[in-house]
């Protein structure tokens, strides 16, 4: 059978398109110098819910906190979204810039910087601080081929959220595994709305993976294969109850006014406002109500996400962010003592109180401070989601596989049986070099 040219990989690619940024960029590294003898670290920061001010609380308090004589740790605000994150650190690790010491970047683009030989190796010596009693989940994620290649920090799941009230009006029993078809009747039965993320970016792709996951499928077959061997599952059982759920929400309406440019904080504002029933969204949901000082927070509960299919557990979504360092960074080793400061269990348990980010750390989710920031339960459900969390599909060509998703399930409102055949193929035309994003 004929077949194209070999696909290059994304990273390739990406590291291709950006070459015209390169020289740019490479004017911009050596950030990463000392002064007086103390190494100066240049950490690559995501926007994480520290305070009204980024460079404050957060991750910039850990960087003070892991700062010692022999470095200083600098920060450097990446943007909002996971996919400008992206771009933005490969534009950066293709000019060979020397400050890329560390990097706080989403665990499914960890495969796609390894391949590339971007991150620096874990040392030996210091792999098995960084695996201790981590939940599974985050462990996997911070591999590639079997290998530790970045040190698993937090570690991110979603929730179902409800109000009580809501949820007793509706009959639903939120004790037991609650489904989407029955949070779909429940919202149409008190005229209320479901929060989802359904906007063409990363969020979207989060909660299609979940709907197959959940339904015993997987969006890839065969994680870690090469594109000439990759195997997708969307066109299956799993993925057309996947596309149903979704088209149900959009049709019925229960998805809110403008699901299809929802993502967490358009469906946050969806589930705060006079309709709001149920939101599926992470645990930072709690502190962000808190802090809005909503007056019904008594009556805001939470369970294991929903099921897809009633005979199968839910799979809920997994995210967080990995700490990586740059192959190129001048300072390896100060990079990785800095890394083990700041994914400390003292610091994961300080950090998921500041930001409502959990962490990787199991012991966290037992720390009386992070019991009390999230109370009735909420820290022992969020590690019980850990332990069930599926990852989105671990393939180096994971930003291809992501944005083709997106793009052939938007708007949600278009979705329907033939979505997953239709995604699958374009996909796999998009890795054979057949067509374009």
């Amino acid at each position: 059978m004929f077949r194209s040219r070999p696909r290059r990989p994304s990273w390739t690619r990406a590291a291709g398109a950006l070459t015209a940024l390169a020289t740019a960029g490479a004017l911009l590294a050596g950030c990463g110098g000392s002064s007086n003898g103390r190494a100066q670290l240049t950490w690559y920061i995501n926007p994480d819910g520290g305070g009204s001010d980024p460079t404050k609380g957060g991750q910039a308090q850990l960087a003070a906190e892991c700062s010692t004589g022999q470095y200083k740790i600098d920060i450097q605000l990446l943007p909002n979204s996971a996919s400008d994150q992206r771009t933005g650190l490969l534009r950066r690790l293709a000019a060979g810039d020397s400050s890329m010491d560390l990097m706080s970047i989403d665990p499914v683009y960890v495969p796609e910087f390894a391949e590339a030989g971007y991150l620096a190796p874990v040392p030996s010596s210091m792999q098995a601080d960084f695996e201790a009693d981590r939940v599974q989940s985050a462990l996997d994620a911070a591999k590639w081929q079997g290998k530790l290649v970045a040190v698993p920090f937090w570690a991110n799941t979603q929730l179902l959220w409800y109000r009580k009230s809501i949820a007793a009006k509706a009959g639903l029993n939120m004790k037991n595994p609650v489904t989407w078809d029955q949070l779909i009747s429940a919202a149409q039965q008190t005229k209320t709305t479901i929060g989802v993320q359904a906007m063409l970016y990363e969020g979207y792709t989060v909660w299609i993976n979940a709907l197959v996951r959940g339904a015993g499928g997987q969006i890839v077959d065969n994680p870690g294969a090469t594109y000439d061997s990759l195997k997708l599952g969307l066109n299956s059982q799993a993925g057309e109850d996947a596309a149903s759920i979704i088209s149900k929400v959009s049709s019925t309406g229960v998805g809110g006014p403008a699901m299809g440019s929802s993502d967490e904080t358009a469906s946050l504002n969806l589930f705060q406002g006079p309709t709001g029933g149920f939101l599926v969204n992470w645990p930072y949901t709690y502190a962000a109500l808190k802090s809005a000082g909503v007056s019904w927070l008594n009556d805001v509960g939470a369970t294991l996400y929903p099921r897809t299919v009633a005979s199968d557990p839910s799979a809920p979504p997994f995210g967080g962010i990995d700490l990586a360092v740059g192959s190129k960074s001048a300072h390896v080793q100060d990079a990785y003592e800095a890394a083990k400061c700041i994914t400390s269990p003292a610091h994961q348990a300080a950090y998921m109180v500041a930001t409502g980010n959990p962490a990787s750390d199991k012991s966290a989710f037992t720390d009386p401070s992070v019991e009390k920031a999230f109370p009735n339960g909420i820290a022992a459900l969020i590690g019980q989601s850990l332990e069930n969390a599926a990852p989105r599909p671990q393939s180096q060509y994971y930003g291809d596989i992501s944005t083709g998703l997106q793009q052939q399930f938007s708007p949600p409102s278009s979705v329907s049986s033939q979505t997953p055949d239709k995604a699958q193929n374009f996909i796999t035309q998009v890795l054979d070099g057949k067509a374009l994003l």
